[in-house]
């Protein structure tokens, strides 16, 4: 079941005015600049006088550059963008032995995804994520988030020529992912988001990715926010089972169809927190703040004020850099706005669930 932990109020900034308080925060994945892709195109040039250390001081100066940017956008908690990272299940895979690249496959069109064989027991070696998080906390001063993706994703996503099936592999990478987190826990990270897109794809194996959770939060202090993301689908096919998740939020592209399946959260109640998606990641468009209100009000159909989260509908980084920003900052203003209504008493919420 859901963790039920008193964990929000750790974000919310000091000196936050008004009653109500409305969590936002960004998925992940940032647009990079234009010169952090040249940065990379020149380390790959044997040609090139830039060396590994230059692309380090790259990512570096990118990850500080976004970071400051979401907190000038006005966000509670932040992420760096994944500077870093290129794509979500390369980047652990190249850090988890027992992984290999065999070189990339056609997934769709004329894109393709450097996609990895899992080819022997998965073993943790060193930490993934850790300097990473370290260097972003360092840089920010509001509380930091850590998109991971999830083990279900890792297996599902990987070819898998040494485990017996898909869901083994899953909770081998679970383990893992537990001691990934405990190592940032250690470091001071108190929120940390789980990505498993795959679960859109096959919903019938929502009980893999329930036991997965509860091997990711064995032993991780209630004081850690935990959050699922989950993109697009048809999420009637994995609730209310999500309600069996131990996760604090559940976090769901919703903008993008229009709130179409809204209702499909209503009953029976929704145990978790809810992050709800209310900028479309899809459309090139700057929603209006207007807009993003009423957006933010369907999420209030499903879950009272205190526990509604708003994020746009998933990661940022296929969009033009300033419309994500001005995306993300329009989320904020209108978050803020309808906190002074609701603290006004000129919004009907949903009454508080038992």
């Amino acid at each position: 079941m859901a963790r039920d932990a008193d964990n929000r109020a750790q974000f919310r900034p000091d000196g936050h005015d008004g009653d109500h308080f409305l969590l936002t925060t960004v998925v992940g994945s940032y647009p990079k600049p234009k010169w952090l892709n040249r940065a990379r195109d020149l380390s790959e040039d044997p040609d090139a006088k830039f060396d590994d250390d230059d692309l380090a001081e790259a990512h570096d100066d990118a990850a500080r550059l976004i970071t400051r940017e979401h907190e000038r956008a006005g966000l509670d908690t932040v992420v760096d963008g994944e500077m870093r990272r290129e794509e979500m299940v390369e980047y652990f895979a190249e850090r988890i032995p027992g992984y290999e690249f065999n070189g990339p496959v056609k997934v769709w069109g004329h894109n393709y995804f450097d996609k990895p064989s899992v080819v022997s027991e998965v073993e943790y070696d060193e930490p993934w994520l850790l300097e990473e998080f370290e260097f972003t906390a360092d840089v920010a001063s509001k509380p930091v988030k850590v998109p991971i993706t999830g083990p279900y994703t890792l297996a599902r996503w990987s070819f898998n020529e040494a485990y017996e099936d898909e869901a083994a592999l899953a909770y081998d990478l679970a383990d893992l992912v537990n001691r990934e987190i405990e190592g940032l826990v250690d470091a001071g990270a108190r929120y940390i988001q789980i990505d498993e897109p795959a679960l859109a794809t096959t919903p019938d194996d929502h009980a893999i990715v329930g036991e997965s959770l509860e091997r990711i939060v064995d032993g991780i202090s209630e004081d850690v926010r935990i959050g699922l993301h989950v993109c697009y689908g048809d999420y009637s096919r994995i609730y209310p089972e999500i309600n069996d998740f131990p996760i604090d939020e559940f976090d769901v592209e919703l903008c993008n169809d229009g709130y179409q399946q809204i209702e499909t959260f209503q009953e029976p109640d929704f145990e978790p927190d809810l992050g709800l998606g209310v900028v479309d990641v899809h459309e090139a468009k700057v929603e209006p703040v207007a807009e993003i209100k009423r957006n933010i009000k369907q999420g209030l159909k499903v879950v009272p004020p205190e526990k509604l989260t708003v994020s746009p509908d998933c990661g940022v980084k296929l969009l033009p850099r300033e419309i994500a920003y001005q995306k993300i900052e329009n989320l904020v203003t209108a978050a803020r706005e309808i906190e002074g209504e609701l603290d006004a008493g000129k919004l009907d919420v949903a009454p508080p669930q038992v």
